[in-house]
């Protein structure tokens, strides 16, 4: 049996170095080389309570499921030209099947499986296999050192996308990690007018001011003007009132970030009374990992400065030790490159 070496989740804050059986590739697969892995949220929470929400870490997972590599090997069906091709990784793979996928609405398919999702192995690995129209290709203007946040830009693309038009709106971002600051600069690209961040860490709010928020708010000090958009990416309770309160009537909601109480407390009066729309923003849909790979090609968003640390594989308890302990940290990146077998 082949193996690859692989960060392994078995428990709370107890991540190893150690083998994992080296998946096979079937008709339609390819087998990527991973040269990159950005840790998310999600990969905090596994990493930290052994769950995320309801899903639970039973057994010992491989997490991470933002990354790039280079395709290694196809499977029957996938042209062999692609081997040798720098691709980015859209992580979570639907059954292609049923009503909601045949619907086109394949990000909310009910059977799917996400990449480092317990118990699917994530990409804290030497290699992975997938399907291969999950594997874009990445134009040599995207760099290595951004190519792993092509994934979180589908998140804000996709965002961006549910609220869309955006032209000329005046639109609120609550939250400015990550996430948040890639819907900023998603909003801004789509032609929004202004773009308020808020957050309730300083440097955060910093970054936000350097990549082209109007106006940027301490969380819970002062009210924010009313916007025509309030995009909600943090998570939490008291940014989905604060995004709620400042929309004007007749305004949009778009929630991205996953509130990971089982009843977020929900504004239905406002809802109500002003006529708010609301939509929900799960994963990416269709055709958004082609407008963050081209929004990254053509230089309209700037990521390079969401990366604030990198690690080896072999150290990747030590990244996420970071990532969690150090809310200055934006984007914590695991190097495939640096000693990734």
């Amino acid at each position: 049996m082949i193996e690859d070496t692989a960060a392994v989740l078995h428990g709370p804050r107890d991540v190893r170095i150690g083998a994992v059986a080296r998946d096979a590739v079937r008709p339609g697969q390819v087998r990527v080389e991973i040269r990159g892995v950005g840790l998310c949220g999600s990969d905090l929470h596994y990493f930290a309570d052994g769950r995320n929400g309801s899903n639970v870490v039973s057994q010992p997972t491989v997490l991470g499921h933002e990354g790039f590599g280079v395709i290694t090997e196809t499977g029957p069906g996938v042209p062999a030209d692609r081997i040798g091709e720098r691709v980015a990784i859209e992580p979570a793979a639907p059954c292609l099947r049923c009503p909601t996928c045949l619907a086109g609405r394949y990000n909310v398919c009910p059977h799917g499986t996400c990449l480092g999702s317990p118990p699917t192995h994530g990409l804290l690995r030497a290699s992975a296999v997938l399907p291969a129209q999950f594997a874009h290709p990445l134009p040599d203007s995207v760099p290595d050192a951004v190519a792993s946040l092509v994934e979180p830009l589908a998140v804000a693309c996709w965002a961006v996308d549910r609220v869309s038009p955006l032209a000329g709106r005046r639109v609120l971002v609550t939250g400015a990690g990550p996430i948040g600051l890639a819907t900023l600069q998603a909003a801004l690209a789509e032609g929004a007018a202004e773009v308020v961040v808020s957050d309730v860490v300083e440097s955060r709010l910093r970054a936000a001011s350097d990549l082209g928020a109007t106006v940027v708010v301490v969380a819970g000090e002062g009210d924010v003007e009313p916007v025509d958009v309030a995009l909600e990416c943090s998570g939490s309770a008291a940014a989905l009132k604060t995004a709620a309160n400042s929309l004007r009537p007749g305004g949009v909601l778009g929630l991205v970030g996953v509130h990971s109480g089982a009843e977020a407390v929900f504004p239905v009066q406002l809802l109500q009374r002003w006529e708010l729309d609301v939509r929900g923003c799960f994963r990416y849909g269709p055709g958004a990992f082609r407008t963050a790979i081209s929004w990254l090609a053509r230089a309209r968003v700037d990521l390079a400065p969401l990366v604030t640390a990198r690690f080896p594989l072999a150290e990747s308890a030590r990244a996420l030790e970071l990532a969690l302990a150090d809310r200055s940290q934006l984007k914590v990146v695991i190097d495939g490159s640096k000693g990734n077998s």
